[in-house]
């Protein structure tokens, strides 16, 4: 099988991680770059010589530019972008990894779904995280029953920066979380609510607070913003008999499982139940080290060979958007519960 050739639109923040992979995979090859911006082309160039440098769009998807006949197309724009780029590719013919969101409506984001089914192409999204060695780990814990019965999840992914002015924090960061929230549950919460604030410009929230509401009481909360004095990737997930910390920024023991629990007397005394207060030992998981963009590539590239879906798919993607989109609606009205479509 003769190597897919790979062409990436976008050379920005996150379009040069995605070269770096792309480029270094076995089983494809970087066959173009595309952006309209000549400074970044030149970095581009610099780089990796052998791919071609675009800046029409329309005459990469064509096949009607230096680089060729292109496979397949990894989309590294802003946000408001995706939906029209993953849609043009399709149309013509390419297998599509996008960028998280994969669209700014749920409209939208089915629509792509339907039409990479239609046209019998790979339609992935980047929710890297789904491909984090720490992340996976943690999934195995639960579907083991590890833990126990899971409570609640929390989570904070905060910085000073990287500030946006086109989407707010919602959809610029909170997409991580939550997809590592639908993830690790296996299921959709039934509603959401988010409240937020906009200091910085007046026109998006620059702070976002989440409560994701899933069937059975358990619960998730996201913190994310771009606006806060230092940077911090942490998840605590909270189970009847063990408790985990994941704390993505750690140097070592980026997974901590905790022995701790409450465990209610069976018996009931003086007409309450009463508790006792577990406390065990600390285990901290070896953890491969894998850099969970490669993983991502590998399997969009492997999605293709084989002709089946990969993990984080199309409808992975759209679970996110109807997760963002209802929280969009709270956020306009003061932070009401919406129930998820």
């Amino acid at each position: 099988m003769p190597p897919l050739r790979i062409g990436l639109i976008g050379f920005g923040y996150w379009g040069p991680n995605l070269a770096r992979n792309f480029h270094a995979l076995p089983g494809c090859t970087l066959a173009a770059i595309c952006d309209a911006n000549p400074e970044r082309l030149a970095k581009a160039r610099d780089l990796y010589q052998s791919a071609a440098l675009v800046q029409d769009v329309d005459a990469l998807l064509a096949n009607d530019s230096d680089a060729g006949v292109i496979d397949a197309i990894a989309i590294a724009t802003p946000a408001r972008s995706h939906y029209p780029l993953t849609k043009a590719a399709l149309h013509a013919g390419k297998h599509v990894l996008v960028e998280k969101p994969l669209a700014m409506t749920v409209t939208e984001a089915r629509e792509l779904v339907d039409l990479a089914a239609a046209v019998g192409r790979t339609l992935m999204v980047g929710h890297v995280f789904e491909y984090n060695p720490a992340v996976r780990h943690i999934k195995t814990l639960l579907d083991e029953g590890a833990i126990g019965r899971p409570y609640y999840l929390y989570s904070t992914r905060v910085n000073l920066g990287r500030v946006q002015s086109d989407i707010n924090a919602l959809w610029s960061i909170a997409p991580h979380d939550i997809s590592i929230a639908l993830f690790l549950f296996g299921q959709m919460p039934v509603s959401v609510s988010a409240r937020g604030a906009r200091y910085l410009n007046g026109e998006v929230e620059d702070v976002i607070f989440l409560t994701l509401d899933f069937p059975d009481g358990l619960l998730a909360h996201v913190h994310a913003s771009w606006l806060d004095p230092s940077k911090m990737r942490r998840m605590t997930l909270v189970g009847s008999e063990k408790m985990i910390i994941y704390d993505d920024l750690a140097v070592e023991g980026k997974v901590k499982v905790y022995d701790k629990g409450v465990i209610r007397l069976t018996d009931p005394q003086y007409g309450e139940y009463q508790y006792r207060l577990h406390a065990g030992d600390i285990a901290i998981p070896k953890l491969p080290l894998l850099e969970p963009l490669r993983l991502e590539c590998e399997d969009f590239v492997a999605a293709i060979q084989r002709g089946a879906a990969p993990l984080a798919d199309g409808h992975s993607g759209l679970r996110v958007v109807q997760v963002l989109e209802a929280a969009q609606q709270s956020l306009r009205s003061g932070g009401q519960p919406v129930a998820i479509a």
